[in-house]
């Protein structure tokens, strides 16, 4: 089991910046992707962003692709996720989220076996 715990969550200003922050520890050998996820209030959880630590590899959801920039540290286990030009519809808890899976670019929450419990980001307009 992998634990994670997100955090610089907040509220800012429409166009303002956040980056948020995720630290995983546990049986960390076994992860092969780590994602970043939101859940607006009333909708799904959709996906934001992953990176595949072999390569490394990124990829993102169009409506962020552009704005927002995951990155990470393998070896401290710990990935960030920039969120630039944040707009009101960027409104929802983050959770970050990990992953042995091999699928190429996987981006179905159903795949990501550890969760963090969310952080926060509002963006006012």
């Amino acid at each position: 089991q992998v634990q994670l715990v997100e955090s610089g969550g907040g509220l800012v200003q429409a166009g303002g910046s956040l980056r948020l922050s995720c630290v995983a520890s546990g049986r960390t050998w076994s992860t092969r992707v780590m994602g970043w996820f939101r859940q607006a209030p009333g909708k799904e959880r959709e996906f934001v962003s992953g990176i595949r630590w072999s390569g490394p590899d990124t990829y993102y959801a169009d409506s962020v692709k552009g704005r927002f920039t995951i990155s990470g540290d393998a070896t401290k286990n710990t990935v960030y996720l920039q969120l630039n030009s944040l707009k009101p519809e960027d409104t929802a808890v983050y959770y970050c989220a990990a992953t042995d899976s091999r699928r190429f670019r996987v981006s179905d929450a159903a795949e990501f076996t550890s969760w963090g419990q969310g952080t926060q980001v509002t963006v006012s307009s």
